[in-house]
């Protein structure tokens, strides 16, 4: 209902028309409108804000050459509920499928491309480098269209 409210008033909407069309008092409407005038906004940039960050669980290179995580039990992806688990811990009050609708909107990714090198799959090894520059090509054959009259 509150995401109603903000999209009626975006629609161009004023407050006792959008409490007539929601049967809700207008006092609730301007409360919920203040609100989102305050942090709705903020909120919505500090999500996609975190979409921009390095996901805790992630490896990375230490200087000294050894591999580490920030937090080892956190996520290594982004995901949408690994989002709105992080945005619920810095005190932003969404869940999963508002974090979707606001990337969405916003042309935001969230996910890395899948790769065919990496599995979940603990059996799983992964191919060597692709062919080499030096392997040659196979010619291509094409089909013709046009009938033909051969072994008539």
């Amino acid at each position: 209902m509150r995401a109603r409210m903000i999209e009626l008033s975006w629609s161009g909407l004023r407050v006792p028309a959008i409490a007539m069309e929601l049967d809700c008092s207008q006092k609730t409407v301007r409360c919920w409108l203040h609100r989102f005038n305050r942090s709705g906004l903020q909120e919505r940039s500090r999500i996609i804000a975190l979409v921009k960050t390095v996901p805790p669980g992630r490896l990375r290179w230490e200087p000294v050459g050894e591999l580490w995580a920030f937090d080892e039990s956190g996520p290594p992806e982004w995901t949408l509920d690994s989002l709105a688990t992080a945005a619920q811990a810095e005190g932003i009050e969404v869940g999963r499928s508002q974090v979707r609708r606001i990337l969405l909107a916003e042309g935001v990714r969230w996910r890395r491309t899948r790769s065919r090198m990496r599995s979940k799959d603990p059996d799983f090894v992964p191919k060597g480098h692709g062919s080499s520059a030096s392997t040659p090509t196979r010619p291509t054959v094409r089909q013709s269209s046009a009938p033909t009259s051969w072994g008539r």
